[in-house]
Formats: C-alpha cells, structure tokens, sequence
C-alpha cells in the first residue's frame, strides 16, 4: 500500500503513466484496503488502463474479526442484525448515513491526487456494497469530473439529495449490480436507484442475477462492457 492523498491505496498499473483510463474501486464494509484487487486481473481491458483501491480510514479492529477489516463509515449492527433475525430488510431510502460527508470528502481528496498525478482522461469510480454508495454519492452529490459509475451490490441512500441531482449526470454511463437473494441490502432499491437514474436521463443498466451479496461473473463482464466503452 502507498499513500496517495490523505487514503492508503494499491495501485495497479503503471502509477507514472498519464492519461487513458483510471478506475477507483471502494472496498464494501469489514474488508481490507486490497480485497477488490484481484478484479482488476479478471476484467479484459485495455492493459493501460490503470486501478485504483483506495482503503477505508476506519479500522474496524479489535473485535471485528481478522484480515484488516476497515470501513467507510460506521453501520448499526445492531439494527441489521435485528431486521435480519426478523426476515427483513432494512429500509435505507431515508437514510444519510453519520459519516458519509467525511468518507465522500477523503475519497475525493484523493481523486483530486489521482487527477493531478495520473492525469486521467477517463475516470471511473465503482465499489461493492458500502463501496459502492460512497462511489454513488461522489458521483451524485459533487461536480467533479465521472466518466462512469460501477455500483455492485449498493443500495439507495440519500433519495431527497440523490434523486433531484440525477439530472446533472445526464448521459453518464452507470452499472448496477443486485442478487435477488441478497439478504443485507434490498434487491428492490437498487433497481429503484437505476430507475431513477434512467428516468433522470442517465445511461443507467440495471443487472438482476440470482445470487446473494457478491460480485459474480455478469456483474464482471458489464463492468468490463462499460470500461472498454
């Protein structure tokens, strides 16, 4: 890991290089900094594209388990392990979650570090789960430059912020990823985010697979669709 801006992050490429593509990927709550790296060996792309993973600030240890559990910002267990044990899902909608404005204005100081040292041409920001609602907030609640958006197993956060800014990133090329079975984060609300999105005149594609909470083989391939552009 290497410091760039204020977030350790593993870069994969040719960190020296300016131009072309640059894709940021945020990592989903309780992983370590690196877990999304191996994605950038399985997607097909053009090899001067270049990956990002930036490691949450939040280190979720002791007590949370092994491996450098880390986090964007602080979830209620409590509350989802209570919906959980009910047959529920919590409802999210509503939510802005305490934490999410230093999250989104760390991740974006270092974007601002990858613009001045990469110079990217193309810049994407993506992320699984927690990873990919900080991605969705950077894209819908600031004015910086996104060249496309990879949301795996995300949800819908911030409707009343969110949802009258989704015309700004009209035309934007967007993904999003749902298990029909994913027991944490409604199936339901991200497809309502890529609606939304779509109906605010985003280039939004929404992907149902029959699984749980993961990055499977389809949400691969449409993410490598929207990279090679």
């Amino acid at each position: 890991m290497t410091s760039l801006g204020p977030l350790q992050t593993r870069i994969v490429g040719d960190a020296k290089a300016v131009g072309g593509t640059v894709v940021v990927l945020f990592h989903g709550y309780g992983a370590p900094g690196d877990d999304l790296v191996p994605v950038a060996r399985e997607l097909d792309v053009d090899p001067s594209t270049r990956f990002v993973f930036p490691a949450a600030p939040i280190d979720l240890q002791p007590g949370f388990g092994m491996g450098g559990p880390r986090a964007w910002w602080h979830i209620d267990m409590a509350a989802l392990e209570d919906a959980l044990a009910r047959g529920r899902q919590r409802e999210f909608l509503s939510d802005v979650p305490v934490g999410m404005k230093e999250a989104r204005e760390l991740a974006c100081a270092l974007l601002d570090e990858v613009d001045k040292t990469m110079q990217p041409t193309r810049m994407i920001l993506g992320g699984f789960s927690q990873g990919a609602m900080l991605a969705t907030s950077i894209t819908l609640e600031t004015d910086r430059k996104v060249d496309g958006l990879i949301a795996w197993s995300g949800t819908y956060l911030c409707e009343q912020i969110w949802k009258p800014r989704m015309h700004l990133r009209a035309g934007l090329r967007t993904l999003h990823t749902h298990g029909t079975h994913d027991p944490l984060l409604p199936h339901a609300l991200a497809e309502k985010l890529a609606h939304d999105m779509k109906e605010a005149g985003v280039n939004a594609e929404f992907v149902s697979f029959r699984g749980q909470h993961q990055v499977p083989p389809i949400a691969l391939q449409r993410a490598e669709a929207l990279l090679i552009g």
